[in-house]
């Protein structure tokens, strides 16, 4: 027996949706006039970690960062692709390990032509 959904299955998802929703814009609207506001020197400036500001913030700096943090990005996500497969290990049988391997053996020659490039050299 198929049962058939129509557009009044999903009047509760909207529902929740649209409450959500104005939960949000009330809650922006509300702290925006009831909030206080006292705007002083202290408040508006520039404030890292509790480091004074030295000096111009578009000073500019190594592409070497930008690199790393993409790089590290990149194969933390690849990772990330490895849990659904060893939690269904058993259930992909031999075919599942074979993929396995054919994609960690992509994401090890992607490592190892990072480290030829010198990509994570940072002199």
């Amino acid at each position: 027996m198929e049962t058939q959904s129509g557009a009044v299955d999903f009047l509760p998802i909207i529902f929740q949706v649209l409450v959500a929703l104005g939960f949000v814009v009330v809650t922006l609207i509300a702290t925006h006039y009831l909030g206080p506001k006292r705007k002083t020197a202290d408040k508006l400036s520039t404030f890292e970690a509790g480091i004074k500001v030295v000096g111009n913030a578009r000073q500019p700096f190594s592409i070497k960062y930008f690199l790393v943090a993409i790089l590290f990005v990149l194969f933390d996500v690849e990772v990330i692709f490895m849990y659904p497969w060893a939690v269904n290990f058993r259930e992909l049988g031999m075919a599942g390990m074979v993929e396995m391997f054919i994609f960690m053996g992509t994401l090890l020659l992607g490592f190892i032509y990072v480290l030829k490039k010198k990509a994570l050299d940072w002199n």
